[in-house]
């Protein structure tokens, strides 16, 4: 892969970025809201719970880590999207940029959008509600690395199944998150679920960090071996999700779809 080709994609998107303010808000504007409005009902929550219980690194750091995961998605997706709504898609494959080029910029895209929005939670979670994710130990680096890759599995999955189906089935990308969420078992154990969920659960990549997060906050010792299950699924997911979008695209060349992808649905 020839980076400076994936390097002309990021660069797209930052002029993009750069030249609309509509663009730049969404990156800090919800996560902050989110912080703000999930950080007060912790510290309401801790106010009507026995002394000793301390929601906030068990709920706030949860949506904190759960909005990362929705934001490295939302990168990829979002600097595909910009093709297609733009009609700039099939000017991008006229030249002798790559698939696996093209995605690599989206990818390089969403590592930069995803940290900006990272960066802001942590700020307003840190300055308005003493949250620290250091308080997760080393294990914070693997926490976030599986969510980041299944984040980015999951935005290219959704980009596929956009360019199969055309610039309508958009609306099948942004529920994504909300879908898996009940799964990953985000806000509470995953024991609490019915045994078909669970077995569901322990396919997907984030149940490992929110159950661990949960042990540490407990006091618990969370084992490296079961986190390791986490990463090599978050691999796996990225690895199937690429292979995904390349039969995708080739199936699109092949067909002629792609030269019809600026209409509003495709058949």
């Amino acid at each position: 892969m020839a980076f400076n080709r994936a390097a002309a994609i990021v660069l797209r998107q930052f002029y993009l970025i750069r030249g609309s303010p509509s663009r730049i808000f969404p990156l800090f504007v919800w996560v902050a809201i989110d912080m703000v409005l999930w950080g007060f009902m912790s510290r309401y929550l801790n106010s009507v719970t026995a002394p000793g219980l301390d929601f906030v690194p068990a709920l706030l750091g949860a949506v904190l880590l759960w909005d990362f995961l929705t934001r490295v998605m939302q990168g990829v997706t979002m600097a595909f999207f910009e093709d297609v709504w733009s009609r700039n898609f099939l000017n991008i494959f006229a030249t002798p940029l790559s698939i696996t080029e093209y995605v690599g910029g989206l990818v390089l895209s969403s590592i930069a959008t995803s940290s900006i929005g990272l960066m802001v939670m942590l700020l307003v979670a840190g300055a308005a509600f003493g949250l620290s994710l250091l308080s997760y130990g080393l294990l914070l680096v693997p926490f976030l690395l599986v969510l980041f890759l299944f984040g980015i599995a999951l935005g290219i999955f959704g980009a596929a199944v956009v360019l199969r189906l055309g610039p309508s089935a958009e609306w099948f990308v942004w529920p994504i998150p909300a879908v898996v969420s009940p799964f990953a078992g985000v806000f509470y154990p995953l024991a609490t679920l019915p045994e078909w969920m669970r077995a569901v659960s322990h396919l997907l990549p984030p149940s490992y960090v929110f159950e661990g997060m949960r042990t540490i906050v407990a006091g618990g010792a969370f084992s490296g071996t079961t986190l390791l299950w986490g990463v090599g699924l978050a691999v796996l997911y990225i690895l199937l999700a690429s292979w995904f979008f390349t039969r995708v695209y080739r199936h699109a060349v092949r067909t002629g779809l792609i030269a019809r992808y600026s209409a509003e649905s495709v058949s």
